[in-house]
């Protein structure tokens, strides 16, 4: 067998491997012997690439080159559906489509996919291009990563030209498993639709092909009109006879259940039929079994079958008039996107935040939605005016997850400025994420500053952002170091401050003075040293900033990398960001204004008894025996417990002292318990009086 004969025979076995093992479970070879064959293919391909099939099986792997999802206009419409949120709204679009087609009609009625719909285009049967929806016209070729699913026939038995729509989606057991593997919390997917939007978009396809994809098909367009199907459900039987997986869990609508039988079974499909009466009972059914399916969906579509009465009904500018979706009830909201707006923050990242129309949800009024980066708009393929769907992650920050309808202005994908919006200097890209790399940007400024003295942080009274904000305007705080340098009698009279006010701040910042080390370090804000991991630092032979220094200076990080749950990139970063002029100048003023650049060791006290494992505590209002407040955190952390800024769903205790507000209703709202000052000084073994700043700092470290 000479090399053309052997890829030949290489390719046809696999492929008949490939359709078996993923279209119908059945494994022909052992997976080894997969293995080998594959790889046995993949080296004659190499070298000599002038036998390599178009659809060969090694296409699946996927590239580590770089796409650059380039534009495609499509040349079928993609289009967004009308929208029904009841029985009665999907038995009037029966009716009125009945009385406008002038005859007997019958509808299909599918599952709608929460994941990413694709556009699939074939030439002469094979895979040329793999499009996203984009605004309808035009969208991303992602044809590398597509093609990395097992479910997308690379090529079809027949030499035709095709366009076939469908959902890329992940299941919930391939989304359970994908994220279980992600040992980084922060790096775990919110659910399963942004997870399939990412991968689609992940730069390098031998990464995409690491994400479980797979696709359900449900349109098809054929270039030669001659060859189209009669209806709906004769497309779907040839979709699936061409190779397309197609979702075996649909209805059929007839006037009678028994005509529809009849209709399914003349096209060669397994569907339940139903009669038009049965429409209230079937999506009573469907809702109840939306959260026993292996993948996410979040409604129906309801489809007229007869093709000519859907060419006769047409498009309007935003969605076909032959088809509707009904749509769950759902936790989330629906807004329109107004606008964004770019925020800079203390480390220079770009942050876009969408501005919405006022909507209700979770019990307050939503203006505004985190969007995460540039990436992850380009994911949503989100532009100005389009409608999204807001959630409330964690029950407090709300996000934008997905794009119901697309705007009708014509407005693309949006991209953020490539300047910084508060000081105009050119943004850098670092991995998905742009900064401004201006380190006196103003934001920036302010935002170093406002985090130095938060309440998580230095916990200095009354210099929230709002204050910093004024103070920097003023040119009394221009940096961290001016805290402690700076003449804050001068902002008496300034809005917001007055004669009392500037004392409090006054007082606050003396007071600071006294934080202990591991508060000091994690305050610099520095990106990989948060409040556990300066923790960690100060209790593993870095107790003091001179040791973290020294380690900088000389560049071994072997020392750092010995410390658990720090690896190699996060000692690299830490090396790097001490070795920064402007840090260590900041560092040497703070020291010489008396902040603790060392550990205590004669304050170390010994183990509290973990009462409070397992427990996540909030704290809100003002105390008598913890002052600052942060101090009762720390007697959490000292026993077992975790700490956090907000009250959320995962929240088990809310230490409420004098003049809660906002945590303590919303603690009352989630059902979270509530300790007053007096219990919990009886649940830490502390009598009133008996805590004073200075003595419980002493426990911190």
């Amino acid at each position: 067998m000479d090399i053309k004969e052997e890829i030949d025979k290489l390719t046809a076995d696999l492929k008949v491997y490939q359709d078996k093992y993923y279209k119908e479970g059945r494994s022909l070879v052992s997976d080894s012997e997969y293995d080998r064959l594959s790889d046995r293919l993949a080296a004659l391909e190499k070298e000599h690439p002038e036998y390599m099939h178009p659809d060969s099986p090694t296409k699946r792997v996927g590239s580590d080159l770089t796409n650059d999802f380039p534009e495609v206009r499509h040349s079928i419409p993609v289009l967004s559906l009308d929208k029904a949120y009841s029985d009665e709204a999907v038995l009037d679009f029966f009716s009125r489509s009945i009385a406008k087609g002038g005859g007997a009609l019958s509808f299909a009625a599918e599952e709608k996919i929460d994941g990413i719909s694709m556009v699939l285009y074939y030439e002469k049967g094979l895979l040329v291009r793999a499009v996203t929806r984009g605004n309808g016209e035009i969208g991303n070729d992602v044809t590398p990563n597509i093609m990395t699913i097992q479910s997308v026939p690379l090529a079809i038995p027949e030499p035709i030209d095709i366009a076939v729509r469908g959902e890329v989606y992940i299941s919930k057991e391939g989304f359970r498993k994908f994220n279980d593997a992600e040992a980084d919390e922060d790096k775990k997917a919110a659910n399963p639709r942004n997870l399939a939007a990412g991968a689609v978009r992940r730069q390098k396809s031998s990464e995409a092909r690491q994400v479980p994809l797979d696709i359900f098909c449900y349109e098809g367009f054929w270039g030669d009109k001659s060859l189209t199907p009669p209806d709906h459900l004769h497309i779907l039987s040839k979709l699936k006879e061409l190779g397309f997986r197609i979702n075996p869990h649909f209805a059929f609508f007839d006037s009678t259940k028994e005509s529809a039988r009849i209709k399914l079974r003349n096209a060669g499909l397994e569907g339940t039929p139903y009669g038009f009466s049965d429409i209230g009972e079937f999506i009573e059914e469907k809702t109840s079994e939306r959260g026993r399916l292996p993948y996410e969906i979040d409604g129906l579509v309801f489809k007229i079958n007869e093709l000519a009465v859907r060419d006769s009904f047409g498009y309007t500018e935003h969605h076909p008039r032959w088809a509707i979706a009904y749509k769950f009830e759902s936790p989330q909201a629906e807004a329109r996107l107004l606008g964004i707006t770019v925020q800079v923050g203390r480390t220079g990242r770009i942050t876009p935040v969408a501005e919405i129309s006022p909507t209700k949800l979770g019990g307050s009024t939503i203006r505004r939605a985190t969007l995460h980066n540039q990436e992850y708009i380009d994911e949503l393929e989100l532009a100005i005016g389009d409608t999204v769907s807001i959630s409330k992650r964690g029950d407090v920050i709300p996000a934008v997850e997905s794009v119901i309808d697309k705007n009708e202005e014509g407005n693309t994908t949006y991209s953020i400025p490539p300047v910084c919006p508060c000081c105009g200097t050119e943004l850098v890209k670092i991995g998905g994420l742009q900064y401004c790399p201006e380190y006196t940007c103003p934001d920036q400024v302010k935002g170093r500053i406002a985090f130095f003295a938060s309440s998580d942080q230095m916990d200095i009274d009354t210099l929230g952002p709002k204050t910093v904000e004024i103070l920097y305007e003023a040119g009394i705080l221009r940096s961290i170091e001016d805290i402690y340098t700076a003449d804050f009698t001068k902002a008496a009279g300034l809005p917001g401050l007055g004669v009392k006010s500037v004392s409090q701040l006054i007082d606050g910042v003396k007071e600071s003075r006294s934080r202990p080390f591991a508060v000091v370090l994690s305050s610099l804000g520095v990106a990989d040293i948060g409040k556990k991991s300066a923790e960690l630092l100060s209790s593993n032979g870095f107790g003091s900033i001179d040791r973290i220094l020294d380690v900088s200076d000389s560049g071994d990080i072997s020392a750092l990398t010995a410390i658990p749950s720090i690896g190699e990139v996060t000692a690299e970063n830490i090396v790097s960001a001490f070795r920064s002029p402007r840090l260590r100048k900041t560092i040497e003023i703070l020291r010489t204004q008396g902040l603790h650049m060392s550990i205590d060791m004669d304050s170390v006290e010994e183990q509290k008894e973990q009462i409070f494992s397992g427990q996540v505590w909030c704290i809100t209002g003002s105390f008598d025996n913890f002052n600052p407040r942060t101090l009762a955190l720390k007697e959490v952390e000292k026993r077992g417990g975790r700490t956090v800024s907000s009250v959320t769903s995962k929240t088990t205790h809310l230490l409420a002292g004098r003049g809660g507000g906002s945590k303590r209703a919303e603690a009352e709202r989630l059902g979270v318990r509530i300790v007053d000052e007096k219990e919990f000084l009886e649940l830490i073994g502390m009598d009133s009086g008996s805590v004073s700043s200075t003595d419980s700092q002493l426990t911190l470290l």
